[in-house]
């Protein structure tokens, strides 16, 4: 298992396609430069003693060199023992609206965009609880499962679009009979829901199946984004905005926030009800509630000792650049007797025939 104790110096590899466009660029250059300064013919011969494979040769060496050290700046470290650690937690399935509806921008930069970033912090406050996802739009889908992984949870979340799911709107009942599905052992405690949502629901009965999933030992939190007086839904093309959704009377369509619909699903769920706003996304408020929960432990295995693996990067990466550096971009010397001599029997062969 490998880490990065500093990953964010990994984007620092972006330096090495900067390069490589640079040589491409001069290498063109040049080669115009020549075409330019008079006969070709001339112009080979008075630079015949340059190598044309020792500068790719010494590009390569140089973007290796530059890889490998910004590799090891960035820390690698390897785990050497993998074993099971005992964690005391809570098991916390977030449910997110991706229906059209998210887009909307009353909260900033839209509501889908907000909601992923208050769940991408909560996940980095996480230690000992486990978390899942799962996304609803007209149907509901687990987009990963319970885990302790929480990089493998960030990535997941990363992905989350309100096009990943062909079924528009919004039914906030499948996504708690599936989170109810998708939670680990039998024990009737140490659950909890976060749905987060605008709530306007129109495809079954949420209060229902919240009610269903209480007696089930899970707690359920809502957590409404967007207004009560309504949002118009952007259109993008292209990543340019060129209408807002309208309905079949060519009327702009506003989604509302159902406060009421989510304060009743909290209720029944044996939860709170937080409205999320430009300032506060609420999930602050709802993990203080979790955090007051039962916990239970379960065992994880992980890798529990790193070793610094930097060194070896940082030494490659200066041999290839000590290699790049005694490297010369001038032809070896028994290459040049060769070019000579071939360029002597050429000679001899063109006098002969003068002859």
């Amino acid at each position: 298992m490998i880490r990065f104790v500093h990953p964010e110096y990994l984007y620092a590899l972006v330096i090495v396609p900067l390069i490589l466009l640079v040589f491409v660029w001069m290498a063109a250059w040049k080669r115009r430069a020549l075409k330019r300064f008079g006969d070709q013919v001339l112009v080979r011969e008075l630079t015949d003693t340059t190598s044309r494979a020792k500068p790719v040769i010494k590009l390569i060496f140089l973007l290796l060199g530059l890889s490998l050290i910004i590799v090891g700046w960035s820390n690698p470290q390897m785990g050497t023992r993998l074993e099971e650690v005992k964690r005391e937690g809570v098991d916390i399935i977030i449910a997110l609206d991706v229906s059209n509806s998210m887009r909307a921008e009353d909260i900033k930069p839209n509501r889908l965009e907000r909601a992923k970033q208050a769940i991408s912090r909560l996940i980095d406050k996480m230690e000992n609880d486990r978390i899942g996802l799962i996304v609803f739009a007209g149907r509901a889908y687990v987009q990963l499962p319970i885990t302790t992984d929480f990089a493998a949870a960030k990535l997941f979340l990363s992905t989350i679009e309100t096009d990943m799911i062909p079924t528009q709107g919004t039914s906030i009942g499948s996504a708690i009979e599936l989170a109810q599905q998708s939670f680990v052992g039998n024990d009737q405690k140490h659950k909890a829901l976060i749905i987060i949502t605008d709530g306007e629901n129109h495809e079954d009965d949420p209060e229902e199946a919240a009610k269903k999933a209480a007696e089930a030992g899970i707690i359920i939190h809502t957590i409404g984004f967007g207004s009560p007086d309504g949002a118009p839904i952007p259109v993008y093309r292209n990543g340019v905005q060129v209408d807002f959704f309208k309905d079949h009377d060519g009327n702009t369509v506003l989604t509302k926030l159902d406060e009421l619909g989510l304060e009743k699903v909290a209720s029944e769920g044996k939860g709170t009800y937080v409205r999320a706003t430009n300032s506060n996304d609420g999930l602050e408020t709802i993990m203080s509630k979790i955090g007051k929960m039962e916990k239970k432990s379960f065992g994880t295995k992980q890798f529990t000792d790193y070793e610094d693996r930097f060194q070896y990067f940082l030494a490659a990466g200066l041999f290839f650049l000590l290699l790049e550096a005694l490297i010369s971009s001038v032809k070896s010397k028994w290459i040049q007797r060769m070019n000579l001599f071939g360029e002597e029997n050429r000679k001899n062969k063109k006098n002969q025939s003068s002859v």
